[in-house]
């Protein structure tokens, strides 16, 4: 505790605008929701995020994170920590920010830089749903196994996690054995026009996707692009 501010709101316009917002005097502060009116994802997409039970929050700090990939890093801490309380290894990652579970996304990384009085802070924002109304195809939950009343114990594991991060956190590997898409075929956008298909191969220790194509392969950003062809 005495590296960490929390912060508990019923509702909340975005997690992540609430962390552009405060004055961080701890390492790190952590927000959580209820319920958020204007949840955002990647790309500036809307993030349902109804009072149902479900994990909405922001780990903000001022912590130098840049040696890592965060959207993934986190992604492998959040797969971890949920396989820990359903007992098995059926959580996905898609490149490179989604969770998901039986092809549907079920969870999300933000993660947002935002200087402020010279300072650089970091904003990791996760939604991750466990119980959530089906109104896109898209979309999955937890629901089956009944997690809402572990959710606290799974917000502090992500968090302890996430507060120890350092070089030598070993994640590579798993991305890759939980990549719900490699050495398969995936549709590139930009901009959400539809750019080619290409086989995903691989990633880099900084997190770029590396795409085989018919010239060869080629290295990607997460803010080039985005991945289609999953869900």
């Amino acid at each position: 505790m005495e590296r960490l501010n929390i912060d508990i709101f019923n509702e909340i316009d975005s997690t992540n605008d609430e962390a552009k917002r405060i004055n961080l005097n701890k390492e790190f502060h952590i927000i959580i929701a209820e319920k958020q009116y204007k949840g955002r994802g990647r790309l500036g997409k809307k993030w349902s995020s109804p009072d149902l039970g479900n994990i909405y929050m922001t780990v903000c700090t001022e912590k130098d994170f840049s040696y890592i990939p965060l959207s993934l890093v986190i992604g492998v801490i959040c797969k971890k920590g949920i396989e820990k309380f359903i007992n098995n290894n059926d959580i996905e990652l898609k490149w490179p920010n989604d969770i998901l579970y039986n092809n549907k996304k079920v969870g999300g990384i933000l993660v947002e830089k935002e200087v402020i009085k010279e300072s650089t802070r970091t904003i990791i924002g996760i939604g991750i749903n466990l119980n959530i109304k089906k109104e896109e195809s898209w979309w999955g939950d937890l629901s089956k196994y009944e997690l809402e009343t572990k959710r606290n114990k799974l917000i502090n594991l992500i968090i302890s996690e996430i507060i120890k991060l350092d070089r030598h956190y070993d994640w590579i590997d798993t991305w890759r054995n939980g990549c719900a898409h490699l050495n398969k075929e995936v549709e590139i956008y930009k901009d959400e026009e539809f750019i080619k298909k290409v086989i995903f191969k691989d990633i880099d220790e900084d997190g770029n996707g590396i795409l085989q194509n018919k010239n060869g392969h080629e290295r990607i950003s997460s803010g080039q692009i985005s991945i289609k062809g999953i869900y």
